[in-house]
């Protein structure tokens, strides 16, 4: 694959959360491919910028994605549904945009790590469910994706005892999580047949959000007849793949995934009789 010259134009006001704008930072290759990725930093919804995603950002655009890097309100500054929000609201931007970016509405992706991935697949999950679109900006734009690259991702929440594969719902709802409010934000609930084709990518290593986070979802969306792909590396920890050893590495997995289910499906699958 040829690697492309990167334009990037940072602070492009996408949406606004509450009574503030809300800014992307916009990958566009020299030699774009017609597919978008929208990015989301991770943090645990509580830090974190999109400042976390230029590494991978330009590993994508490099290979001719688009990408979006976007911003959404921490939890100190707004309480959940507020992240997911604002990502919808991102999603609907570039959508409304994707001509002028020189995208195809109908490929655009979505990649998140940790907290990002948690609202990467939720927002692939949830397209549709009213309490969560949130009001900023693009109303009534189609806010569903083409694809999932979701990087050591939360994907279910528990309250009290600590169950398979779940994070502690206090994490992103504050203590006065209740075990509905952690259902309905985790996307382990929503999956189904019609998800689209998601690529996970974890270290066994990983102690904030164990392995079996990724392996539970995966199995979850693989039982409805969803496509999923898993990537597991032995002994990595939690934040790993942002290393910059790791960066071009995995971005390229994740550009092949991107590759098979949005540019070029045909030339990945069987060869002609």
């Amino acid at each position: 694959m040829n690697l492309v010259a990167v334009d990037v134009r940072t602070d492009v006001v996408v949406a606004r959360g509450g009574q503030r704008d809300l800014c992307a930072d916009v990958y566009r290759p020299e030699q774009a491919n017609g597919a978008g990725v929208l990015m989301i930093h991770g943090g645990g919804w509580r830090m974190g910028s999109k400042q976390m995603m230029p590494p991978q950002a330009k590993a994508l655009a490099s290979r001719g994605f688009t990408c979006v890097a976007v911003e959404y309100r921490l939890t100190p500054e707004a309480p959940w549904p507020a992240q997911i929000h604002d990502v919808k609201a991102a999603m609907r931007w570039f959508r409304a945009n994707a001509a002028s970016l020189g995208v195809n509405a109908d490929r655009i992706a979505v990649l998140g790590n940790s907290a990002g991935g948690h609202l990467a697949l939720l927002l692939a999950g949830t397209v549709g469910h009213a309490e969560f679109e949130g009001d900023g900006g693009n109303a009534g734009v189609d806010t569903s994706v083409a694809a999932v690259i979701a990087v050591y991702p939360p994907v279910a929440f528990h309250v009290g005892p600590r169950t398979s594969g779940a994070n502690a719902a206090t994490a992103l709802l504050g203590e006065g999580a209740d075990e509905e409010r952690a259902r309905a934000a985790s996307p382990i609930e929503y999956a189904s047949g019609d998800f689209p084709p998601t690529f996970f990518l974890h270290g066994n290593g990983d102690k904030v959000v164990p392995v079996s986070a990724s392996v539970n979802m995966y199995n979850a969306l693989s039982r409805a007849g969803a496509r999923a792909e898993m990537h597991l590396y032995a002994e990595q920890p939690h934040a790993w793949a942002r290393w910059p050893a790791w960066v071009a590495p995995t971005m390229a997995e994740a550009a092949l995934f991107l590759e098979r289910y949005m540019i070029d499906p045909a030339r990945y699958g069987p060869p002609a009789a």
